[in-house]
C-alpha cells in the first residue's frame, strides 16, 4: 500500500503530516505548503501562474481549502502577555 499523509481535520485538500514538510500544512497531492500558497496570492500570484512556477499540478479545488485555514487559524483568540 502506498502512503498517503494524513488529512488535517476535515478537509478535503489539506494535510498535515510530519512524513511531508515536516508536518506543515500542505496541499494534498504536492509538496506546496499552505503558507507558501498564501504568500504566493497575496502577492498577486495567480494559481495558473504557481502551476508555472513549481512545475506542479496545484488543484485549483484546493483554493478554497487553503483560504479556509487562513480564516481558521487567524481567527483564533491569542492573548498577548
Amino acid at each position: 500500500m502506498d502512503w498517503q499523509p494524513r488529512a488535517w481535520k476535515d478537509y478535503r485538500w489539506i494535510v498535515g503530516d510530519p512524513e511531508l514538510l515536516g508536518g506543515k500544512l500542505a496541499i494534498r497531492g504536492t509538496r506546496l505548503s499552505v503558507d507558501l500558497i498564501l504568500e504566493c496570492l497575496g502577492n498577486g500570484i495567480s494559481l495558473s501562474e504557481i502551476d508555472d512556477a513549481f512545475g506542479v499540478g496545484l488543484p485549483h479545488a484546493a483554493a478554497g481549502d487553503v483560504l479556509k485555514v487562513a480564516a481558521e487559524v487567524t481567527g483564533q483568540f491569542h492573548v498577548a502577555a
